[in-house]
């Protein structure tokens, strides 16, 4: 569920549910496709949300791929974890958890203008042995943090109880990189949680060493002199940290929204300033982060990591992988280093070019040829007969076979544009998703070009282009290891990106949809060969055709399957574009839809006006594609088109 399908299709229909029916829902869905073998894999392929090297970090021996962390209070009960473990997330937190399953049926509140979630009881949770299951079989492999909390109105006495209980059971878990405790109690005097504190404090100093990172969690609404005498009374050489909470307490319950980044973003820098000075203690913030901007505001006031809760659920899953490249390129930038030149165009990206210049003119060749002659001499050879013998029989015949190549040719321009572009401004410079668009491409086109030898027909022109195109291919695809994007990324959830995440689903359906007619065509064109409205237009049956001339039915298949084959290739490419690769203010990415697609609407339509074969039905999907083509183009103009860092603050102002 991206963000494309998220926020266009199934937010607004969840939004009218109950927040609970629809937590319960979204959650269960997800994990039903993660258990479907491969499902993982659909998942993180549909979002492309592997994290980039430069994002990982250690703590105390373990690895988080990146700083961006999941709240337990996403999923209390784990049920989704293995899915939305694929979404970009370096680490999960697990609880709040508490000695015994404290459950809840109350409606769990939704203020849509405010983006706020309003839990009517903020400790739900499975209790402490289903927790601690859980955390044994997480069904994923990032890191755990587990979060840890008295019973809600314990007294300080059986508050200290269960906690030490709970911090035995969990600081032992190999599982378990890191565990927070939640001491402090806003129904408490500040005297009680600085004992509480201290308590604690000398309990774990006499246990064995562990290999946990222990951090101390603050509530986002602690007064800021409690939190003053707290930080002096928690001992660094225990405390190696400090998680600030993401929830405001209210009449109505505890409040997750962005308005919360505020007072977290105080208690950082106060947090920061009164630790100068000492061992640097980890600071994980949480509250308010709805779009890439407020965590980076949340790293500048000094969280070295951050959690995601309500704004995963207002901004969409694509929110993680969003904020790291928000990351990376903050880092680039702060690193202050010149950007690597692009490659020798003769060490990869330059073959690619050639190849796409190469299916350019040889698009252009097949098209003037289907609009004028139509057959080849070695096709004449091949039938034993002439062009206007073929007319004679039936003049509907030239022309339905010059409405195959010349939509062959439209193809072949499309991919050639398509690979010249991706070539020049993704795979020169090690963009990890244009190389697999052309090398997905190249892998599936290919062979498609001998799809048609099953019925006897050799056709040397186009094994010749193979031959000759084949080596460009690999030669453009090797040496080229992946590289950091640099150019600016998308900040906020503008109406600029809103927009353009309905245009992104309407080529994400161009693509399948070219993708399933691509395979249709060709299935079709190795086997029947013909669907009922071709028989229709040419007035004559396939047994018909047989019998003029035995060899007529293999030259027309040849024909459907290589364009069915180039169709296949060419939506692969514009499926992973849209997939993958839309990035706010690149240019190129736009004019690269347009001209990419233009020739193969072109030539598929125009054809089929002009030799008069305009059935309805044969031409809906074409139809169907090009309005969504051109609706995408406009819903994605003014993201692509406009630069990222000119875009609005944030939602509420820029929409």
């Amino acid at each position: 569920m991206p963000d494309w399908s998220y926020q266009t299709l199934f937010r607004p229909g969840l939004f009218r549910l109950p927040a609970r029916r629809a937590r319960e829902w979204t959650l269960r869905a997800m994990r039903s496709v993660s258990l479907v073998p491969g499902g993982t894999f659909v998942i993180k392929t549909l979002g492309h949300m592997e994290p980039a090297p430069i994002l990982q970090s250690r703590i105390a021996g373990t690895t988080l791929p990146t700083p961006v962390g999941l709240s337990g209070a996403v999923d209390p009960e784990g049920i989704a974890t293995r899915a939305i473990a694929q979404f970009g997330f370096g680490f999960v937190e697990v609880g709040p958890i508490t000695a015994d399953r404290i459950a809840d049926v109350s409606p769990i509140g939704m203020n849509q203008r405010e983006e706020a979630i309003v839990y009517p009881c903020p400790y739900e949770n499975v209790g402490a042995e289903a927790a601690l299951r859980r955390i044994r079989n997480p069904g994923h492999r990032l890191p755990q943090f587990v979060r840890i909390a008295p019973t809600p109105g314990a007294g300080p006495a059986q508050a200290s109880l269960e906690l030490r209980s709970l911090t035995d059971r969990f600081m032992s878990e190999s599982r378990v990189s890191a565990l927070t405790i939640e001491v402090i109690a806003q129904d408490r005097s500040p005297e009680e949680n600085a004992g509480l504190l201290n308590q604690l404090t000398a309990y774990i100093q006499e246990k064995t060493v562990s290999t946990t990172t222990i951090l101390l969690y603050i509530p986002l609404d602690l007064a800021e002199p409690q939190l003053a005498a707290l930080l002096r009374e928690a001992d660094e050489e225990i405390w190696k940290g400090f998680v600030i909470g993401e929830v405001i307490q209210s009449p109505e319950g505890a409040v997750a929204s962005r308005r919360g980044k505020a007072a977290c973003i105080s208690k950082l820098r106060a947090i920061r300033k009164q630790t100068e000075g000492k061992r640097k203690a980890l600071l994980f913030a949480g509250a308010g982060i709805h779009e890439p901007a407020d965590a980076l505001e949340l790293i500048e006031a000094g969280a070295d990591y951050v959690l995601l809760h309500s704004g995963l659920v207002y901004s969409g899953p694509g929110l993680p992988k969003r904020v790291n490249e928000a990351i990376i390129h903050r880092k680039l930038a702060d690193a202050d280093t010149e950007p690597p030149a692009g490659q020798s165009f003769w060490k990869n990206w330059g073959w690619m070019c050639l190849l796409g210049i190469g299916m350019i003119i040889g698009g252009i060749i097949a098209w003037f040829i289907a609009s004028t002659s139509v057959l080849l001499p070695y096709d004449e050879a091949f039938l034993g007969m002439a062009g206007d013998e073929l007319n004679a029989i039936d003049p509907h015949l030239l022309h339905f076979m010059s409405h195959d190549r010349i939509t062959l040719a439209g193809t072949m321009l499309s991919i050639g544009i398509l690979y010249y572009q991706l070539a020049k401004h993704g795979l020169r410079f090690g963009i990890h998703w244009a190389k697999m668009a052309l090398l997905t491409s190249g892998v599936v086109g290919f062979p498609s070009f001998f799809l048609y030898l099953g019925y006897g027909f050799f056709d040397p022109v186009h094994a010749a282009a193979a031959i000759v195109l084949f080596p460009l291919f690999l030669l453009s695809m090797r040496r080229n290891p992946d590289r950091l994007y640099r150019d600016p990324v998308n900040l906020h959830n503008s109406t600029a990106w809103r927009r353009a995440l309905w245009g992104q689903l309407c080529f994400v359906v161009v693509g399948a949809a070219l993708c399933i007619g691509g395979l249709v065509i060709a299935f079709v064109g190795i086997t029947n060969v013909f669907v009922p409205q071709d028989i229709g237009y040419l007035g004559m049956s396939r047994e018909s055709l047989g019998l003029v001339n035995e060899r007529l039915i293999p030259l027309i298949a040849h024909d459907r399957a290589g364009f069915g084959g180039a169709l296949f290739s060419d939506a692969v490419v514009i499926l992973v574009f849209a997939l993958w690769g839309l990035q706010q203010g690149a240019k190129w990415m736009w004019w690269t839809l347009l001209w990419g697609g233009a020739p193969g609407f072109v030539a598929g339509l125009s054809v089929h006006f002009s030799i008069g074969y305009t059935d309805f039905f044969h031409l809906l999907p074409a139809y169907f594609v090009f309005v969504l083509y051109v609706a995408g183009l406009v819903l994605l103009y003014p993201y692509l088109m406009k630069p990222a860092a000119n875009e609005a603050v944030s939602s509420t102002s820029g929409g």
